[in-house]
């Protein structure tokens, strides 16, 4: 059955998209060995933000698209490439000065959402309002792009092989899973996958492919190429996004309805822990989104959008060792280290 959203908490169209915690959204010490940037999204507030991780501060907030959601940095950390989910771009950034240098029409009411940084040097993106992947080839350069039809409504996040052979979205609307043959342009496959499936993570050998399930507080492990289900996994309550550990050891759902995180061992197809980023009574204020590791695996962060902050959580211990500045509604995040 499909939980409807209680009063109060974050509007999620089906189309767009315990130890307590102290209230105090201030800085807090700066952890061990930290260092690198944060890349945030604002997208209330229309923003695309920088945070300097080893002093905890924010440096640099621009204005960018309307409704800006997901980042992806450039394979040489020199660019971030932000989704304008209000608009028809995706936008690139210089990380160092947040200075916008280009933006990449996909057409009209694209309302780009996920986007992925290949490490082959192309761009992905979902064009959710066009049912449809982009490929965005030289992005820096020359750019071309090339539209791959899903033909699924709420196509919203994406996840691209490492030989970027075959992509794969989230199709909110159709509660399906989708895969494009990007190289064939054979008509793309598509399987039901519970209700409202939304998070979409691969792991890092490419052998399967993760999916949360919002509706159904599941996650599911699939085979990529027939898109059968390999694994059945209970998590919290209302997991909007997955991630894989950069190690492969460990796939983490955000579960917004209880202010915390499910942690599942790969290898075995479980449930081993749960992570409390804020207490079930703090969920409702904190509406936790966007997920993502630290590039060494041993810090989580999350983006509690109606707090205006970005959790950031030692993985090993479950510890919120602080929280980071998440103004205008952050959202979508990307780092660099």
């Amino acid at each position: 059955m499909v939980k409807p959203l209680r009063a109060g908490w974050l509007a999620l169209p089906l189309l767009a998209a315990c130890a307590p915690v102290s209230e105090d959204a201030s800085v807090q010490p700066t952890p061990d060995k930290v260092s690198g940037a944060l890349f945030v999204a604002g997208k209330f507030g229309n923003t695309l933000a920088k945070v300097d991780l080893s002093t905890g501060e924010e440096v640099l907030r621009v204005d960018s698209c309307a409704n800006p959601h997901e980042l992806a940095t450039s394979p040489d950390d020199k660019h971030v490439a932000l989704a304008c989910y209000g608009g028809t771009s995706v936008d690139i950034f210089r990380t160092d000065t947040l200075a916008k240098i280009k933006s990449i029409e996909l057409g009209e009411n694209a309302r780009p959402h996920g986007v992925v940084w290949h490490p082959n040097g192309n761009l992905y993106s979902t064009a959710e309002g066009r049912q449809s992947v982009f490929v965005i080839r030289d992005p820096l350069g020359e750019t071309e792009t090339f539209e791959y039809s899903t033909g699924k409504r709420g196509s919203h996040m994406l996840a691209v092989s490492p030989d970027a052979q075959h992509a794969w979205t989230t199709d909110l609307g159709d509660k399906t899973v989708t895969r494009i043959d990007l190289v064939t342009r054979r008509a793309p496959f598509s399987a039901t996958v519970g209700e409202e499936p939304e998070g979409i993570a691969l792991t890092p050998d490419g052998e399967t492919l993760w999916v949360s399930a919002r509706g159904s507080d599941m996650a599911y492990a699939l085979d990529p190429q027939s898109l059968k289900r390999i694994k059945d996994v209970p998590v919290g309550d209302f997991p909007l996004r997955i991630v894989l550990r950069p190690q492969g050891d460990y796939a983490v759902t955000s579960d917004l309805a209880d202010g915390g995180l499910s942690v599942i061992d790969t290898a075995t197809g479980a449930k081993v822990r749960s992570i409390a980023v804020s207490s079930p009574e703090e969920a409702e204020a904190k509406t936790q989104v966007t997920i993502l590791f630290s590039p060494d695996g041993e810090r989580i962060y999350v983006a509690e959008t109606m707090a205006n902050t970005i959790a950031e959580v030692d993985f090993e211990t479950g510890e919120v060792l602080r929280r980071l500045p998440g103004e205008g509604g952050g959202d979508g995040i990307a780092i660099i280290e």
